[in-house]
Order: structure tokens, then C-alpha cells, then sequence
């Protein structure tokens, strides 16, 4: 048991919030294994039923990135993932938005896990499609320069997570570890597109991104998804300079025609895998429609295009030539060598 964990677990249940420095310190203790289950469950209701701050969100992350894997990354890389949890079952957008991005010359070191809220996820699809997410951790700085895009499979990378696995499954709701992966990328990018499961929490992830020194970033919500969707409109908190505005975004602005959330339900890995690799090759539809207003938002945020609607024109001209059905098979090679 942690002695150095209770003045702050008694401040919590007080009704308190913790400072950055007092949540780094708690949220190390964690991940160190010198919490109980208890103490660990404590800590995280507490913070869940009062709600957590930018302070406590930032205090964390930084626990989390100092104990991670990091590989190195150019300049310029970043992350498209979503938080998860939005139960919605949908296609996988940000895994084909990684393809698009690294055909445009944008690097992509992109963290992810298996289905945990959904039923197929960026692990799952990767692999139906050929890519191999366990490739020796030592080559992934390797397979980032060569294929453009590199899977980061977050249980690999944040070992000392599984000190909180325990508790979180007996809890068995939401907490802040469900905000946390999406904010400690082991590439440690400075430029995201970030999709959130709840729009409440899209400018305290801004915040916290800006607080740790991040260029640039998107965090979207649409319409239940934690991603960018052409069902309507669309949430948007972006962090541009240092600075934190909201705006909403819907699928007109882009060029792009509505269509309902049915449209892009998806499946198993095999079934999602397929509609990806359509989707590269150029078949139209709402799959493809809701993969390019995406990239376009990846690529305003990577600097590429100053809008969406030049972002959609770039991203379609990037699938129409090949360049993005070539960076997956860069990625099928690349991962492959042991």
C-alpha cells in the first residue's frame, strides 16, 4: 500500500482537485505498482463522479509518457486515432485516414489497440489487411521512415498501464485512463486529429495538448462518433498557436454529400479490412466520403491545405493516383521484416 497516495486520495474524497504536479505524483505512484486496487479505484472515481481537470489530465499524461516506449519520429509526423468508446461499430475511418496521409507525405505513427469499446480495432483491421502490429519494437522507427505510417500498439508501448487493468474492469465505467492514450502518443507528436466518444471533452484534451506543448491539433466529435462524419454537423475544439477556439464543421463546407451513420456500419476485421482496401482503390460511397473529410482535417491540421475543401480535393487526388493504396503495401513490407 502506498502511504504516499492517502494525503491525496483524503484531499479527493474531500472534494478537491489535484494540481498538475500532485497528479503526476498520484498517477506514478499507479503506474509504479505501489497502489492497492483500492486505492487505485478510489483515486479514479473520485475524479470521475467530481469530473477531472485540464490540471489532473495534464499531471497524468505526463506520468504516462515519462514510463512509455517512445521511438523516434520526423519532423512533422502525426497521430489520427480516436479515443473509442462511442459503441457505434462503424468502419475503421482513422486506420484508412493513416493511409491517405502517408500517401500525401505526411508521416503517420499511429497508436491504437484491439477492439476494446468496438467491435474491430485499428490492430484487428491492420492485420486482416496484411501489416504486421507486432513487429520487432526496435524497427519501428524503421518501418515509420521506410512505409510513411507505423502501427504503435498501445499495450506494448505503455506497459505500466496494466497496474490500473484490474480496477478499471471491476469498476466497469468510464475513466480518465479512457481519455489518457490518445494524449500520450509513444512517437510523441506535436500535430493530431483526435476523435473523441463525448463532445465534453473535447477542449480539456485541447488544453491539456497545449499545456504539453503540442503544435496543433483537431479533437472532434460527430454526431455520437469519435471521428469527423457526413451524417451532419460536426464539434470541432482546435488548438492552433497556443490557442484553444470551437467551431462546428459539416459535411457541405467540404464539398461532400450527407449520408446516414448505417451507411458506414462495419463488421469483423475481414469485413472492415475489405471496405478499406475498396475504399484505397477507389470505390465511392459514404465510406470514402467520410475518409476524406477526415484526411482533410489531417491535413489542415498537418499544415498541407488551409481548408477542408482543398484538404478533400488533396486526399481524393492522393487515393484516385495509388498513393495511398502504395503506402499500405510499404507498410505490409516494411512490418514484415523481422
Amino acid at each position: 500500500m502506498s502511504s504516499d497516495l492517502k494525503p491525496l486520495l483524503a484531499r479527493l474524497a474531500g472534494g478537491a482537485t489535484l494540481s498538475e504536479a500532485e497528479a503526476e505524483a498520484a498517477f506514478d505512484i499507479i503506474m509504479s505498482g505501489e497502489a492497492t486496487p483500492a486505492q487505485i479505484g478510489g483515486l479514479l472515481m473520485a475524479m470521475r463522479v467530481r469530473g477531472e481537470t485540464v490540471a489532473e489530465l495534464t499531471g497524468a499524461v505526463r506520468a504516462m509518457r515519462a514510463r512509455m516506449a517512445a521511438i523516434e519520429a520526423p519532423d512533422g509526423a502525426m497521430d489520427v486515432c480516436g479515443t473509442g468508446g462511442d459503441n457505434a461499430g462503424t468502419l475503421n475511418v482513422s486506420t484508412a485516414v493513416t493511409f491517405v496521409m502517408a500517401g500525401a507525405g505526411v508521416p503517420v505513427a499511429k497508436h491504437g489497440n484491439r477492439a476494446l469499446s468496438s467491435r474491430t480495432g485499428g490492430a484487428d483491421v491492420l492485420a486482416a489487411l496484411g501489416v504486421n502490429v507486432d513487429a520487432p519494437m526496435e524497427r519501428l522507427p524503421a518501418i515509420l521512415r521506410e512505409a510513411g505510417a507505423v502501427f504503435l500498439f498501445a499495450p506494448r508501448h505503455h506497459p505500466s498501464m496494466r497496474h490500473a487493468a484490474g480496477p478499471r474492469v471491476e469498476l466497469g465505467t468510464r475513466t480518465i485512463f479512457n481519455l489518457l492514450g490518445p494524449l500520450a502518443n509513444p512517437a510523441r507528436v506535436r500535430r493530431q486529429l483526435t476523435g473523441v466518444f463525448d463532445p465534453a471533452w473535447a477542449q480539456p484534451m485541447a488544453e491539456t495538448l497545449g499545456r504539453l506543448g503540442s503544435e496543433a491539433a483537431w479533437i472532434v466529435h460527430g454526431q455520437g462518433l469519435d471521428e469527423l462524419t457526413v451524417a451532419g454537423e460536426n464539434s470541432v475544439v482546435a488548438l492552433e498557436g497556443g490557442a484553444v477556439r470551437r467551431f462546428s464543421v459539416v459535411p457541405e463546407e467540404a464539398g461532400l454529400t450527407r449520408a446516414p451513420i448505417e451507411a458506414i456500419r462495419g463488421g469483423d476485421a475481414a469485413t472492415n479490412a475489405a471496405a478499406l482496401l475498396g475504399v484505397l482503390e477507389g470505390a465511392a460511397g459514404a465510406y470514402r466520403d467520410t475518409v476524406l473529410l477526415n484526411a482533410a482535417a489531417a491535413l489542415v491540421v498537418a499544415g498541407k491545405v488551409p481548408g477542408l475543401r482543398d484538404g478533400v480535393a488533396m486526399a481524393a487526388q492522393v487515393i484516385d493516383g495509388g498513393a495511398a493504396r502504395e503506402a499500405l503495401g510499404r507498410m505490409q513490407r516494411a512490418s514484415a521484416v523481422g
